[in-house]
């Protein structure tokens, strides 16, 4: 945001907005009054700390809770009341800490709706987490971070062919009439190991292959000269879970290759 955050500390302050994973709520509170006392923490004069606290309230949908007692709160509307005392001195950057953990489905819906609001508004949001499918509805860059390191950063799709170095590519026919045909000809036009699966359902091969763009051409090229009645071919995003279990195990292979080589070293030198 333009700021040193040695330098100019209190700028950098005023500019983020950090949620914890944990809530640190004063539970004897009402929710107004709890976001009250952090406006008034935040140094917001009275006045406008009236104003801002329901507009969080509002950002949050949580004007309904205003009046209600912090204790009284399920874990999903302590979580938007959470998010709601961050926006308070409308911070540029929000950065998140497993905003959804603990979250039933119908909390987990509601909170990604804000996040995308929040986005939409042109905020900055770093959420942290581990629920990897909440994550892929909804940024549009990642990083993957696994023994202390940055494993890959970037798209969704970057991401996740950087680390697996396979794509998954799905092609619709018009009709289910051949589908098995067709992906036999895809199978073929594929490396070996390349792994195709049929939906007859939806009328969808699935390829998840290493293949460049020139011979997905080629297989798209087949397909029509073979009368494939092709309706899309399209490559998807990869699985974001994938993704990180082979960065995990990239990190416990160079753990095991350290300790290898450590224990080696002690060897030789007695």
């Amino acid at each position: 945001a333009g700021a040193d955050c040695v330098r100019e500390l209190s700028k950098v302050r005023r500019l983020v907005g950090y949620m914890p994973d944990k809530f640190g709520s004063y539970d004897n509170m009402r929710v107004r009054e709890y976001l009250d006392f952090f406006g008034a923490a935040f140094g917001i004069p009275r006045r406008e700390r009236q104003k801002r606290v329901s507009e969080v309230l509002d950002l949050t949908n949580a004007v309904w809770m205003q009046d209600r007692y912090v204790e009284s709160l399920s874990h999903g509307m302590q979580q938007r009341v959470g998010i709601a005392r961050t926006l308070l001195h409308r911070p540029e950057v929000l950065i998140l800490d497993e905003p959804a953990n603990g979250l039933d489905p119908e909390a987990r819906i509601e909170m990604r709706t804000i996040l995308l609001r929040l986005a939409a508004e042109g905020r900055t949001l770093i959420v942290t987490s581990h629920i990897l499918p909440e994550l892929s509805r909804i940024c549009d860059q990642v990083a993957i971070v696994a023994g202390g390191k940055l494993r890959a950063m970037g798209t969704l799709q970057e991401v996740t062919r950087t680390l697996s170095q396979r794509r998954t590519v799905e092609i619709q026919l018009l009709s289910g009439e051949g589908i098995q045909a067709a992906a036999a000809r895809a199978k073929k036009a594929l490396e070996p190991e390349a792994d195709v699966t049929v939906s007859e359902a939806e009328t969808i091969i699935r390829c998840r292959t290493s293949a460049g763009d020139e011979t997905l051409g080629e297989l798209l090229r087949a397909m029509i000269l073979a009368g494939d009645r092709v309706g899309q071919f399209r490559e998807v995003a990869g699985d974001l879970e994938e993704a990180f279990v082979t960065a995990a195990r990239e990190a416990e292979a160079e753990r095991d290759a350290a300790g290898a080589a450590q224990v080696a070293s002690k060897e030789v030198s007695k």
